[in-house]
């Protein structure tokens, strides 16, 4: 609340906000349609074209990622998506499923850039000491857009036709750019192509920053590590069936439960003290999230499955906070290429889990989620070792990131 009174947060936070809404909003809307239209196999190929920019880009290009280092920059980003949101029933109209996949791809080349930019600035609105703050602040809206947004979605194609439903959700990103716009007259930050010691452009290598930060690297697969491991709750549905004997309504109750916990737990992960060694804390909690992963095949009735996942939900926002804050500390070309990597990480770990966890899920619901879990506290439990004994040892940063950007 106190960092609502700054004028250049609340914008900020309203611009993140209505993005993430329109993303949200978006996705289900899309889902719908095509699932609607053409069936399960087309969502899959949608959801893979709009994830392919994002582990393109933050694999080979970090150059084009950095042209958009900017607030108006990013507004021009919002207005392309709200375009291409609202050519959705055209494209869907003219060209069926290939016009679709043509405009997802496209939508996740603006995410792609417009996601890890804006990650990388928020810091720069804030002073050092409320930097896990607003971090904590952004996952929190994050987290209410993406529950109001598929319920937005859901009400309006109810009442209103498809086409309508597009061009509201256009608007949320043009609202999304005004605001941006409007941040960007209030704001003066320094460019980020400034030229460095080394007579180079500070567009850092992930190879080099990961090298010098082991520590770092490792939070980020982990990161992946969880991404793909949590990806079991596809079989949730199967699992209430196989173990409680249980519905549709139990799913829906046990996904409230989740965002109910993690809604609850923000505050306090926004707030309280870091660990110094974060990484580990990090990998730590991917541990225990691991564990309560695992323990929902002990689950003998609905309440205990609620409590669970409402257990998982209050562990998220640890996660994604103590890493953003572990970000945010780098300076802003290596934060912005850090963010970009993690992106591309964990949304390739998304896209593989899909490849990996039906089958499982589908041969043994039950026995996914102690599988599942088991591999994540043993990969995540491996990355707080190394941290630590990285720490203990004087390791990290085997190299200052200053001087990597120097030496770049």
């Amino acid at each position: 609340m106190r960092l609502l009174r700054q004028r250049r947060v609340v914008l900020l936070w309203g611009a993140q906000s209505l993005s993430v809404f329109g993303d949200r909003l978006y996705a289900m809307a899309i889902m719908w349609i095509v699932w609607q239209e053409s069936g399960a196999a087309a969502m899959g190929l949608v959801a893979i074209a709009e994830s392919v920019p994002y582990i393109v880009l933050g694999t080979v290009g970090r150059q084009i990622v950095a042209r958009f280092a900017s607030l108006r920059r990013l507004a021009a980003v919002d207005i392309g998506r709200a375009v291409l949101v609202a050519a959705l029933p055209l494209a869907w109209q003219a060209f069926g499923i290939p016009g679709m996949l043509a405009c997802a791809v496209l939508l996740g080349v603006t995410g792609a850039l417009f996601d890890p930019n804006l990650g990388a600035l928020v810091p720069e609105l804030v002073d050092e000491r409320d930097v896990q703050a607003v971090v904590g602040l952004m996952d929190l809206t994050g987290r209410i857009a993406r529950i109001a947004g598929p319920g937005a979605a859901g009400l309006l194609l109810a009442v209103v036709p498809q086409r309508s439903l597009f061009w509201f959700d256009g608007l949320t990103f043009v609202a999304s750019a005004v605001a941006l716009i409007v941040l960007a007259s209030r704001t003066v930050l320094p460019a980020l192509d400034r030229v460095g010691p080394a007579g180079a452009k500070e567009r850092p290598q992930a190879r080099a920053l990961l090298k010098a930060r082991p520590d770092t690297a490792v939070a980020i697969g982990v990161h992946g590590a969880g991404i793909f491991a949590h990806a079991v709750a596809l079989a949730l549905p199967a699992f209430l069936a196989a173990r409680l004997d249980a519905g549709a309504a139990a799913y829906g109750a046990a996904l409230a439960a989740t965002g109910a916990g993690a809604l609850l737990a923000n505050g306090f992960a926004g707030n309280f003290r870091l660990p110094t060694n974060s990484t580990a804390f990090y990998c730590g909690t991917w541990a225990v999230s691991g564990a309560v992963l695992a323990s929902i095949a002990l689950a003998d009735s609905v309440t205990v499955l609620l409590a669970l996942s409402a257990l998982l939900g209050v562990v998220n926002p640890f996660l994604q906070v103590t890493l953003n804050t572990h970000l945010s500390s780098f300076p802003r070309p290596a934060r912005l290429r850090l963010m970009s990597v993690d992106l591309t990480v964990i949304r390739t770990a998304g896209t593989a889990s899909m490849l990996v966890i039906p089958g499982l899920a589908a041969k043994d619901p039950v026995m996914a989620f102690p599988v599942s879990g088991f591999a994540l506290v043993l990969v995540a439990g491996a990355g707080g070792a190394l941290a630590l004994r990285w720490s203990e040892a004087g390791t990290p940063p085997a190299e200052e990131p200053a001087k990597v950007l120097a030496r770049d």
